[in-house]
């Protein structure tokens, strides 16, 4: 009986260990493309966010606070981190896979 148990439990390490390793690959490029998108978004974020303030003292308040919004969203802790947020819950499944699977 502990033959199958130790059988069944290999071909489901043997199984899994692609999912893992493409989860793993997964994340690493993500967290690779977000740390440059936030470097570059970053900067596009401050130049919009200076001409929102720009725009907001002389020509319309309306539109200078859509600009700041705009630059908020666009800036690190927007969007980027929201997607670092998500890939973080792609990591957090690949460790619950690897510890269910090889405990």
């Amino acid at each position: 009986m502990k033959v199958v148990f130790f059988i069944l439990k290999l071909e489901l390490k043997i199984l899994v260990a692609p999912v893992v390793l493409a989860l793993a690959l997964f994340t690493w490029v993500c967290f690779g493309l977000l740390y440059v998108s936030s470097f570059l978004f970053g900067l596009v974020s401050t130049v919009v966010a200076l001409l929102g303030v720009a725009v907001l003292v002389t020509y319309s308040p309306q539109n200078g606070i859509i600009l700041l919004v705009i630059a908020f969203l666009v800036s690190p802790l927007g969007l980027p981190m929201a997607a670092a947020w998500l890939v973080g819950k792609v990591q957090d499944l690949r460790y619950a896979i690897q510890d269910a699977v090889y405990g």
